[in-house]
């Protein structure tokens, strides 16, 4: 099945706000329905492919038949951006400006090699898709011709080592889909991005994806053990072993990447055996500072959770992943931490005990199992939730950074004044919500969720947002992209994070696999 073309998932998930909470928004924001709703998927003006016959000849040989090169109106605008909230905004309102002329389905490695040559000889730039989960842009290259490679036809768990604990993926496999032939086996990835039910291994491995399960698994890229990947001067073959001292790990020049350096068609993860228990439960602390420093505790000196997060005072109040309870008041004070638990029975329970004491230590209440199981519930929600407000009348979107603990609580109020001010300037001042997402023994991760009625023009009220967010993630020491990756909308401020130099070599790496440019060019690093 495919994710709804004009919003986020399954359509039959999506549901509409409640009135109350339709009232609040006007109340609290100023949010007014718009009068204009999406446009019809057959309403759209798409323009012709200029995909020539030539090449579409040549990739249809390569591919197996025309079947596989996809020049049809509807394919090409459920391959057209990303799913940010501007990215939603411009396909809702019918612009298809970087439409691709085609989609392309590749079976396996040898044909994405075929597709790449036959892509460079006719000057079609080519951008690997996956889920087509991204939110930083990461889908519209900076070239008016350019074919979207979709790799669903890529979807076998092609080995799993039980000995060794690690499975070889293809790209195109889903992530519940990848599960479920795990879980098969009686093993488990423990990767559970927000994304999960339609992001792709191939995506998790080229934005550097980090699940919320994190604390306990690791993030995607501590996962990968090895990588194959079609380039167009070839076959890159990374990692053959768990750890090396033969050069630098060039595996980390694959991940995060973004489909810039070649078109990822194997993953070899490490797998850990199915939990038999899975508990989460909720801890309340008086204040946002407080829990943070009870959740560096467990980071740094343990036991450490499967799943550790902390809600600042906004969105414990309002209580965001619960649209029937927004503003009914029966959300407690203080802030909500959420507190997992997977593994052995004896394991759980002793890590368990011992992280009850730290929280305790730190001032935590402990609040039952209730709103930490109401959480894995939902955890995949929110999104569905972003396309309701989006129809209500409100603008939603989400962005999140990292810093070391030191810096945490200053870059903590330095983006969200940064927001506040900008869009309080632009005439619709937000409600700006915050929670640690990730912790590390020396960092953690601050993911922000913006609500604030749309303006005029959406997209354009909220880009000098983002312009001043991205300056106070600078100023105050975090990192532009913790998990949702670079593409274009970071490209910018992760060309200062790098510098010159390492922008310089990143130009070199790219020059040496991908010479003629084709691959998602403008993504990740600027073009010369």
């Amino acid at each position: 099945m495919d994710m709804l073309w004009s919003g986020w998932g399954d359509p039959a998930k999506a549901a509409p706000l409640p009135d109350t909470v339709t009232g609040l928004l006007r109340d609290l924001l100023g949010v007014a329905p718009r009068a204009d709703g999406p446009a019809a998927l057959d309403e759209i003006a798409v323009p012709d492919s200029t995909l020539t016959a030539a090449a579409h000849r040549a990739l249809a040989g390569c591919l197996g038949g025309s079947a596989h090169v996809r020049t049809d109106a509807e394919s090409r605008i459920r391959h057209t951006r990303g799913k940010s909230t501007p990215d939603l905004l411009r396909i809702r309102a019918g612009d298809v400006d970087d439409i691709p002329a085609a989609v392309l389905l590749p079976a396996g490695h040898d044909e994405v090699l075929a597709v790449l040559r036959i892509c460079t000889e006719h000057q079609l730039a080519v951008v690997p898709f996956g889920g087509g989960t991204s939110v930083v842009g990461g889908l519209a290259p900076e070239r008016s011709r350019f074919v979207a490679l979709d790799l669903r036809r890529m979807d076998a768990l092609l080995d799993l080592d039980e000995v060794s604990r690690t499975a070889t993926l293809q790209p195109g496999l889903r992530a519940p889909q990848a599960e479920a032939l795990l879980n098969a086996r009686g093993f488990t990835l423990g990767h559970f991005p927000q994304s999960y039910e339609w992001a792709t291994i191939g995506g998790f491995a080229a934005a550097r994806s980090s699940g919320q399960a994190s604390a306990g698994y690791g993030r995607f890229d501590e996962m990968v053990l090895g990588l194959t990947v079609a380039t167009p001067e070839g076959t890159w073959e990374t990692g053959r072993a768990p750890r090396s001292a033969a050069g630098p790990d060039l595996r980390q020049l694959v991940l995060g990447s973004e489909g810039a350096f070649g078109v990822i068609t194997s993953v070899t993860v490490r797998v850990r055996p199915l939990p038999a228990v899975r508990v989460y439960e909720g801890w309340r602390f008086p204040s946002f500072d407080a829990g943070t420093r009870a959740l560096r505790a467990l980071a740094q000196d343990g036991p450490r959770p499967t799943v550790l997060r902390l809600s600042d005072e906004t969105e414990t109040f309002i209580g965001l992943a619960h649209p029937d309870r927004i503003g009914d008041g029966a959300a407690p004070a203080g802030c909500m931490a959420v507190v997992g638990f997977e593994g052995t029975e004896a394991d759980t329970a002793l890590r368990r005990s011992g992280a009850r004491e730290v929280l305790l230590a730190a001032g935590g209440e402990y609040a039952g199992e209730e709103p930490g199981e109401r959480w894995a519930r939902g955890r995949y929600d929110a999104p569905y939730l972003r396309d309701a407000l989006l129809d209500a009348g409100a603008f939603a979107e989400t962005l999140e950074t990292a810093a070391f603990w030191s810096r945490l609580p200053g870059l903590y109020a330095a983006v969200r004044e940064a927001l506040t001010s900008a869009l309080t300037g632009a005439g619709t001042p937000p409600l700006v919500m915050c929670h640690v997402s990730h912790v590390y023994e020396n960092g953690a991760s601050l993911y922000f969720t913006v609500v604030s009625a749309q303006g005029d023009d959406p997209v354009a009220h909220w880009e000098p947002a983002k312009h001043a967010a991205n300056e106070a993630i600078l100023a105050a020491g975090g990192t532009i992209s913790h998990h949702h990756g670079v593409g274009t909308d970071h490209r910018d401020w992760f060309a200062r994070e790098a510098g010159p130099l390492g922008v310089r070599a990143l130009r070199a790496v790219k020059a040496g696999l991908d010479p003629a440019g084709i691959l998602n060019p403008g993504i990740l690093i600027p073009l010369p």
